[in-house]
């Protein structure tokens, strides 16, 4: 079975759930229904929430489960938070980190311990 469309295929305007029908007893509501806020999304990006939820919200374990680097990763859930009709990081606070963990990390770095990658996210505050 495919979702059902969210937008006209002639004007792209949104279109309204009028009627529901039980496809058992033969069952029809005819009305003005909400779709939801996940009825916007792509079946990529449902299939992206899925997984998301089932790692926790932990992007270091979808790295590993989607096989992609951590800026994809942000960028595809930047995405859905923009189809569910809100701007990502605009409510975000500001991670302070101090000068003693900012010069751990850049040692972290220089030593190889740790990515680039790693060491970007660990100074933007985004630890695990």
């Amino acid at each position: 079975m495919r979702p059902a469309p969210t937008r006209c295929p002639i004007c792209q305007s949104e279109l309204e759930v009028t009627r529901l029908h039980c496809i058992s007893c033969d069952t029809s509501i005819e009305g003005h229904f909400a779709s939801g806020h996940f009825a916007n999304l792509t079946p990529e990006q449902v299939s992206f929430v899925f997984t998301f939820v089932r790692c926790e919200g932990k992007i270091n374990r979808m790295e590993q489960e989607l096989a992609l680097s951590y800026p994809t990763i942000r960028n595809r859930l930047h995405e859905v938070i923009r189809a569910l009709g809100y701007e990502p990081g605009k409510d975000e606070p500001v991670a302070e980190i101090t000068q003693e963990r900012r010069n751990a990390i850049l040692e972290d770095l220089s030593a190889g311990k740790i990515s680039a990658e790693e060491a970007t996210r660990l100074l933007r505050g985004e630890e695990e």
